[in-house]
């Protein structure tokens, strides 16, 4: 007879899983348990840790005068959580109010309620708007250093969108508004780094048309919102910014630039018409009424019949529809038109940032209404770091301003706002406090957690390696004035 004493096996050693099976007679019940659907929070904390957002706030932040229990710090933070979690209004603190993660990254038992969000928004004004903006910009010198990503020129384009109002806005004007047409609106406009997607700089503005004195204003603002490594600018922009306080604004900062035309007519010489691939090019110098002096235009000559596969179709003429475009570029004219050809780009980074929050208006106060355009900006950022950071994780030789091939582009980088949630943030998550720590788990059976351990193994060492340099950079400097040593890796200070 055959026995199996101190043989048996468990069903799991002999490979069987139970599955559980969810049916309408399910029971359920409530547990005790703090769990969260935004374990994706995480990386952001650790993140924003690794590129010191608490010292760059400190440093950039200008307060407002009203002052609030939770502190300027935590109440940005609050802001930046809702918009990065995917909610546009302020009244959507209402879903997070008690989440575990939310309130734990806010040091809270809950968070307060909207209103006191809204007051604190409606306290604030250009001056923190100004402010957001030089935040940002350290930030992101800070985390380009950490990706290595040096670049001496970067693209910037330009662009304007229309935020449809209702009621009585500030700001609101009736103006170019092509879903709602007659409806008042306020039109933002919005740089971006061609080369990583991210948002440089802008503002809210009102509903009106781009001025020249406004686009020169911006302009101005690029230089100091760019790393130091970045020596040389490339501007693009349609039609709006075409004007000459943008040419000159160009020239004073010595920026390269690509703006299309739609107000001047340059007379080209018929001789000077050559072609190719389908198309014909051309260019003269030309000086526009009230210019200082001539400027470079050039004209790209399509069939109509192929004119609606392009973009800015201005002149018609024999036949032929024209695109120009005035630069200081000296490249051939076909050479100016298929580089202003990837400002197409800026279309879609246009559409995302609408779908982020751009076209929310949370007050019916314009300095309110400019103050929140930069908190969406910035959250907007943080997804665009965040992807760059998980890319150099998945790929050391990542290299964010290289063409990435099909195959590499389909890594996290390269998703929308919409499907990084997806992978990274929208993983369940439960947090636990035993021994006087905390400790935020995630499921072994969510196939996205592996990647997500991954990604905070790899900002745990690059917060490790930071702390290392920072205490040796700290011991070489109290150690070289006399009044500390070095003791077995410790400071100590030097006995009288």
């Amino acid at each position: 007879m055959v026995t199996t004493k101190g043989k048996a096996k468990t069903k799991a050693a002999q490979g069987f899983v139970e599955r559980p099976a969810i049916t309408a007679n399910t029971p359920y019940e409530v547990c005790n348990e703090r769990l969260s659907s935004y374990g994706g929070l995480l990386p952001l904390l650790k993140m924003l840790d690794l590129i010191g957002f608490r010292e760059a706030f400190d440093e950039r932040y200008k307060p407002p005068k009203r002052r609030c229990e939770l502190g300027d710090q935590r109440m940005l933070t609050g802001f930046l959580m809702l918009l990065f979690i995917g909610f546009q209004r302020l009244g959507h603190f209402e879903y997070i109010r008690r989440d575990p993660m939310v309130c734990g990254a806010l040091k809270v038992e809950k968070l307060p309620a909207a209103s006191t969000f809204w007051r604190y928004l409606k306290s604030l004004c250009i001056v923190q708007s100004k402010s957001l903006l030089r935040l940002s910009g350290t930030l992101r010198q800070r985390v380009w250093a950490e990706l290595g990503w040096a670049p001496e020129m970067v693209s910037v384009d330009i662009d304007t969108t229309t935020a449809t109002v209702y009621g009585d806005v500030e700001g609101g004007k009736v103006g170019y508004n092509t879903k709602h047409r007659g409806k008042k609106g306020l039109r933002p406009i919005l740089l971006f780094i061609a080369e990583t997607r991210e948002y440089l700089c802008g503002t809210q503005r009102k509903g009106s048309t781009l001025e020249g004195k406004e686009a020169a204003w911006q302009i101005g603002l690029i230089r100091g919102q760019l790393p130091a490594c970045v020596k040389k600018v490339l501007i693009r922009a349609d039609g709006e910014m075409m004007n000459r306080e943008s040419v000159e604004a160009c020239e004073k900062a010595g920026f390269n630039y690509i703006l299309g035309n739609k107000r001047c007519t340059p007379v080209f010489p018929k001789r000077g018409w050559y072609r190719h691939g389908e198309d014909e090019y051309n260019e003269c110098l030309y000086q526009p009424l009230g210019w200082k002096e001539p400027h470079r235009f050039v004209v790209m000559r399509i069939h109509k019949e192929e004119a609606n596969k392009r973009q800015l179709t201005l002149e018609e003429c024999e036949g032929y529809m024209h695109r120009i475009f005035v630069t200081n570029l000296a490249d051939a004219p076909h050479k100016v038109a298929a580089c202003y050809d990837k400002r197409a780009a800026a279309e879609n980074l246009i559409g995302e940032a609408q779908r982020e929050g751009v076209l929310a208006i949370p007050s019916n106060n314009f300095h309110a209404n400019h103050v929140f355009f930069q908190v969406v900006m910035l959250a907007y950022n943080l997804w665009r770091w965040t992807k760059l950071l998980a890319g150099a994780c998945e790929n050391p030789t990542f290299n964010p301003g290289k063409a990435r091939d099909a195959g590499e582009r389909l890594g996290l980088p390269g998703h929308t706002n919409r499907l990084a949630r997806l992978k990274l943030l929208f993983v369940a998550a439960k947090v636990q406090s035993h021994a006087g720590r905390n400790l935020v788990r995630y499921s072994m059976h969510d196939d996205r957690a592996e990647g997500l351990i991954r990604f905070l193994e790899f900002l745990d060492r690059r917060r490790e390696r930071l702390c290392r340099s920072t205490k040796s950079a700290v011991q070489e400097i109290l150690c070289t004035n006399g009044h500390y040593k070095l003791v077995g890796g410790e400071i100590r200070l030097r006995a009288a």
